[in-house]
């Protein structure tokens, strides 16, 4: 359990005690293997254990995970260099460069047939994309029960572990052929609005995703272990990721390194869920946004900018439909959760981060000065955070020691 120092004021007692408790879902099975990083005012605590696959090496620090929706902010960040440079602006329409968003129709009422619409009150602009507010997203009801949920999956947007994976513009394309869920501006969806913005950034940068995170965000930072795919020299590095067959109950190979879909560039860049990264890489890029969007000598924003990113964007109003991942304790700030409410031991107000769906975490408290990522390698199940993430966090605010 290595601790680079202990001027952060972080329990070494404690941090044990995080030891047991995470090791202890390992050696039930929970998960395979888990990276747990601790930081807080300089002080760094990382925790390897399990294996990178079941029955395989040791977990490593530098072990490489699919990070999944932890990308959304990444996206945001991106998004917002650009805004500084005044290349894109918060409230501009997105339809120069997003030609296939013009002049959108919505649906009359969200259990209506798909051609029963109206036409849009506004155009769609980047603030709604980077809140979740375009109108176009996830509906979280299961199994489908409105006709708009069978035409997105049809288009290729099904919610679910398998993201698209169709050439930019062609992603694009199957966008505009979709009516608006809801009014630009009225309810927040989850994930359209990440995935729109990786090819907006790209038309707008002149470059591809992968070159513009590269040059912009991973290179200053140091983040040398983060992209869209897993190089060949790097691949043992890369853990195996499972999800829990419903039928047995036991966990089942979903993406293998060698043969998966990370061992290669992918067709499209997915900003709203396709990078890898280390427990030590994505600690620079959360430090750097708890440092007011600087790290060492490099900044990446401004801190006026990562204030706005980090606080809470939504009205109760517009979380209507997607209570299931708010609770009555949080909202969304642009590819980031905001915690608003203490009701909870790790559930500080002004808390921000997010999760990946193939099972990983992080969030940093600006307050606590703390910043806690948890890499595993198997599926969430759910919105809801899993019994290891939860007890994770608990750890983590238990840890404090002034």
């Amino acid at each position: 359990m290595p601790t680079n120092s202990n001027a952060g004021g972080l329990s070494r007692s404690r941090l044990g005690r995080m030891h047991e408790i995470l090791s202890g879902h390992v050696e039930h099975g929970g998960v395979p293997g888990l990276v747990a990083l601790v930081s807080r005012r300089g002080e760094i605590h990382v925790d390897a254990m399990g294996s990178m696959a079941i029955g395989g090496t040791p977990m490593q620090r530098d072990s490489i995970f699919r990070i999944a929706s932890m990308t959304k902010p990444v996206t945001a960040v991106a998004a917002m260099i650009l805004v500084e440079e005044c290349r894109l602006r918060l409230d501009d329409p997105v339809d120069g460069f997003l030609p296939e968003l013009a002049d959108r129709k919505v649906l009359r009422a969200i259990d209506a047939a798909i051609d029963d619409t109206v036409p849009a009150k506004r155009a769609i602009t980047l603030r709604d994309l980077l809140t979740f507010r375009l109108g176009l997203g996830m509906i979280p009801i299961f199994p489908d029960r409105y006709p708009i949920q069978k035409a997105i999956a049809e288009a290729g947007f099904a919610p679910g572990p398998v993201f698209p994976s169709f050439p930019p513009d062609e992603l694009m394309r199957r966008y505009g052929t979709l009516p608006l869920i809801y009014q630009p501006g009225e309810r927040w969806l989850y994930n359209s609005g990440s995935e729109i913005l990786s090819v907006l950034i790209a038309r707008v940068a002149g470059m591809s995703l992968a070159k513009f995170l590269g040059d912009r965000i991973f290179a200053p930072l140091g983040m040398k272990d983060t992209g869209f795919h897993v190089p060949a020299e790097k691949r043992a590095r890369l853990t195996t990721t499972y999800a829990r067959d419903q039928a047995s109950g036991e966990l089942k190979v979903f993406d293998d390194p060698a043969t998966g879909k990370y061992a290669s560039p992918p067709v499209f860049e997915n900003g709203a869920a396709g990078l890898v990264s280390t427990a030590d890489d994505f600690n620079a890029f959360a430090q750097m946004l708890l440092n007011g969007g600087r790290l060492g000598s490099e900044r990446i924003l401004s801190r006026p900018s990562v204030e706005l990113m980090t606080s809470d964007q939504l009205t109760s109003e517009q979380k209507q439909g997607s209570e299931l991942f708010f609770g009555d304790n949080s909202g969304w700030g642009f590819g980031v959760s905001v915690f608003t409410r203490r009701d909870d031991l790790a559930h500080t107000p002004g808390r921000f981060g997010w999760y990946g769906g193939y099972g990983t975490s992080w969030y940093s408290d600006p307050s606590e000065g703390l910043t806690g990522i948890a890499l595993t390698q198997r599926m969430l199940e759910s919105p809801q955070s899993p019994r290891v993430m939860t007890d994770f966090w608990t750890s983590a605010y238990q840890a404090i020691d002034d």
